[in-house]
C-alpha cells in the first residue's frame, strides 16, 4: 500500500492549473463538486463527470459565472458503464480538449451499514463496480493521454483504513481497500515515467455518505468538503512531485 503520510498543504494559486485538464468523477457529489472548483479556481479546464446531469449543468454554470475556463460535461452512469463507454470518454477528451493532465477519482457508492450475509448480491456488485470497477476502467482508457503529457496525475480518494475494515462496512469497505492496492499497483508500474500516482484519506466531512454512516452523528460539526477539495488541487500541481506515491493523510491527529 501506500505509505501514509502527513501533509499541510495550501491551496493551488489562483494559476497554478492554468493550461491543464482535469477529469473529476462524482463532479455531481459533496467531494466531487468542490474539487472541480478547485481546480477550476486555480486556472484548470474542468471535465465534469457524473450521472445526474442536472447537478452537472448547475456546477458548469456556477464555474463559467466565477470566471473560470470554460467546462467540459460528460453525463456517465458507472453502474452500467461498459469498457467501451470508458474508450468513447478519452477520446472525447482528446478531440475536445487535446489532452488530459489529471483524473480526480471522487465518485463513490455507499449504500449503508449491514452485515455481510445481508448484503444482495446485486448490490455488492452495483458497489464493486463504482468504487473499484470504474476507477480502473477510467484510468486505463486514459493513460495514454496522460502518459502523453509531461507530468500528470491520477488521484485515488480513499478511506480510514481503520473504520471500513471494521464489521458491517460491507462491500464499500472491501473496495476501498482494493482501490488503496489497485493505486499502490499503478504507482509502482508508473513510478518511472511522468504518471504520478497519489491517494488521500479525508477527515469527517459533511456529506451526505457521513450522514447515512453515522446517524446519530450531527454532521453540522464537521467541515464542509472544501478544504480537502484544496489539498486534492495541490495534488495536481507540479509541486506535489514530492508527494508522488504517497497517501497523503488529513484525518486529525489524538
Amino acid at each position: 500500500m501506500l505509505p501514509l503520510v502527513r501533509a499541510s498543504l495550501a491551496a493551488p494559486s489562483e494559476h497554478a492549473l492554468r493550461d491543464r485538464v482535469v477529469l473529476v468523477t462524482g463532479a455531481n457529489g459533496g467531494l466531487g463538486r468542490a474539487c472541480a472548483l478547485n481546480c477550476a479556481k486555480a486556472g484548470a479546464s474542468v471535465v465534469l463527470v457524473g450521472r445526474k446531469v442536472r447537478a452537472l449543468e448547475d456546477l458548469y454554470d456556477e464555474i463559467e459565472m466565477a470566471g473560470g475556463a470554460r467546462p467540459a460535461i460528460y453525463p456517465m452512469d458507472f453502474e452500467g458503464a461498459t469498457p467501451d463507454d470508458y474508450a468513447s470518454l478519452s477520446e472525447a477528451i482528446r478531440l475536445q480538449c487535446g489532452r488530459l493532465d489529471a483524473i480526480i477519482h471522487a465518485a463513490v457508492l455507499f449504500d449503508g451499514l449491514r452485515p455481510l450475509d445481508q448484503v444482495k448480491p446485486i448490490d455488492w456488485l452495483r458497489i464493486q463496480q463504482v468504487n473499484v470497477n470504474a476507477p480502473f476502467l477510467l484510468t486505463q482508457a486514459c493513460l495514454p493521454l496522460l502518459r502523453d503529457r509531461e507530468d500528470s496525475s491520477v488521484i485515488f480518494v480513499l478511506d480510514d483504513p481503520q473504520r471500513v475494515g471494521k464489521a458491517y462496512w460491507g462491500g464499500y469497505g472491501v473496495a476501498k481497500c482494493a482501490l488503496a492496492g489497485y493505486a499502490s499497483i499503478l504507482h509502482n508500474e508508473s513510478d518511472a515515467g511522468p504518471l504520478r500516482v497519489h491517494a488521500l484519506v479525508p477527515p469527517p466531512m459533511r456529506t451526505a455518505l457521513r450522514r447515512m454512516a453515522y446517524f446519530g452523528e450531527n454532521t453540522l460539526d464537521h467541515e464542509l468538503p472544501d478544504p480537502v477539495a484544496a489539498a486534492v488541487a495541490f495534488l495536481v500541481t507540479g509541486n506535489a512531485r514530492e508527494l508522488r506515491g504517497m497517501t497523503l493523510d488529513l484525518r486529525p491527529t489524538g
